[in-house]
């Protein structure tokens, strides 16, 4: 990994005639002006000042980040991205690579992988601050609205939860022996649970009861074979780091497994209902909620909260963890806000789930002049402080926010987090809503 940047060559640097190729050059440019607030920010995520720099010195902090860039821009697959570094002048050009630098997919999604959730929500505010120091973003008018962003789960189903437990823990066991060095007799319970899991999926209602017994005692028979195996490897004496991997990977998913036992015989024998806070809905993508909007449809992910100003720049984006009423968060964003520019919005509207008489009276203490909610919610227009014509004016404003999500979704991914693990998921939000921001920067940039 290299620090310092690349600096571009007038020989060599090329970008297509075509559309997307002259938007790479203006964002490219835009890029250039905001470096030395960006890759500060994420240099200490991707170089280890401790180690000496020895053999190829690999891709550069910037191409890193560009990297990010383009694929989240492109919502293209690693593998894919490495094939267009490849093969595309304009996407080499764009992201800075050097010589025959040809990075592979493995590559890549290492050192992408590298930057924190934690580093790219400063490179998100950084940038943002810049933007309206430059007079790009406004916070005269601040439009609000809450959506989910779906974890990379199947359906869940107490038995596809029940079957993946059994699947991953005998996986472990088999691989013990390459693992730990130590050689686990187990009896294999796959096959059974996998067949166990379809009957129940393809049952009718009165026959799952029975089924599901059938698929615990296999559960069962799977977790004192875990249980064993733990014993005999840490009765070897002292842990090897191989070992100890091991050991919490099928620690992590016994847990995980025992979770979901618990959950299903409460849920099926018990005719409990389950809370949703105390549900297990993936042994893969743990940090999962459950979250229920209204009476629409039950999704699986992460509750987001974000803004936006009259150009569709996104000013706030706040990650939730598990389904907490919108009208508790509004003051929240109206602090992230303060904490992030220094001020706070002239004017906020957002959906009717925001609102609470207790919120505009925080709001304009805060400095907030008009605290506006699409649906009034027993509010008068003298509360807010508007009159009905701005009102309507900002009610209608408040409708682009659909707009800003809906792209948010369908061009930059955000429909589905892909990368693996809470940080993976809050780092694939930030790192799209950082793109987002820059097209839409190189949008406005080209009139």
């Amino acid at each position: 990994m290299r620090e310092t940047r690349v600096p571009q060559t007038s020989i060599f640097d090329f970008y297509s005639e075509h559309e997307f190729g002259r938007r790479l050059e203006k964002l490219s440019r835009l890029l250039d002006e905001h470096h030395a607030i960006v890759l500060p920010l994420i240099k200490n995520d991707l170089i280890d000042t401790a180690v000496k720099n020895v053999g190829r010195c690999g891709l550069s902090v910037e191409s890193v980040f560009r990297c990010m860039v383009l694929k989240q821009m492109r919502q293209i697959s690693y593998d894919e991205l490495a094939f267009h570094l490849s093969d595309s002048v304009s996407y080499r050009t764009f992201t800075r690579l050097v010589g025959g630098v040809s990075p592979k997919k493995s590559s890549l999604q290492a050192t992408i992988r590298q930057i924190k959730p934690e580093t790219l929500e400063k490179v998100f505010q950084a940038l943002s601050l810049a933007n309206l120091n430059n007079g790009v973003i406004s916070l005269d008018q601040i439009r609000i609205d809450s959506t989910v962003v779906s974890s990379n789960i199947a359906e869940p189903s107490d038995s596809r939860l029940l079957n993946d437990g059994v699947r991953v823990l005998s996986r472990l066991l088999a691989k013990s022996r390459d693992m730990t060095g130590v050689k686990i007799r187990y009896t294999d319970q796959r096959k059974a649970s996998k067949s166990q899991a379809f009957r129940i999926f393809n049952a009718k209602k009165a026959e799952k009861e029975a089924l599901y017994s059938e698929l615990l005692q296999t559960v069962r028979v799977v977790l004192k074979q875990v249980e064993k195996a733990l014993q005999i490897v840490t009765q070897e004496g002292t842990v090897s780091e191989p070992q100890k991997k091991w050991l919490q990977q099928v620690a992590h998913y016994r847990d995980l497994l025992l979770k979901v036992v618990d959950q299903t015989q409460r849920r099926v024998f018990q005719g409990e209902n389950v809370p949703s806070s105390e549900k297990i809905v993936s042994l893969f993508e743990a940090h999962t909620d459950i979250i229920v909007k209204g009476a629409r449809d039950v999704e699986y992910g992460h509750k987001i909260n974000v803004s936006s100003d009259a150009r569709g720049f996104i000013t706030s984006l706040v990650i939730e963890q598990g389904n907490p009423n919108d009208a508790d968060k509004f003051i929240p964003i109206i602090h992230h806000h303060r904490d992030t520019f220094g001020e706070v919005p002239t004017s906020t509207v957002s959906d009717g789930c925001y609102a609470s008489r207790s919120n505009v009276h925080e709001a304009k203490a805060l400095g907030v002049e008009r605290v506006v909610f699409h649906k009034k919610r027993g509010l008068s227009y003298h509360d807010m402080g508007v009159k009905k014509k701005t009102f309507e004016k900002l009610r209608d404003f408040r409708a682009g926010i659909e707009g800003n999500i809906s792209e948010l979704k369908r061009v930059f991914g955000i429909n589905k987090a892909l990368w693996k693990g809470l940080d993976g998921f809050k780092a694939f939000v930030w790192s799209s809503v950082i793109s987002y921001n820059l097209v839409r920067l190189a949008r406005a940039d080209s009139g």
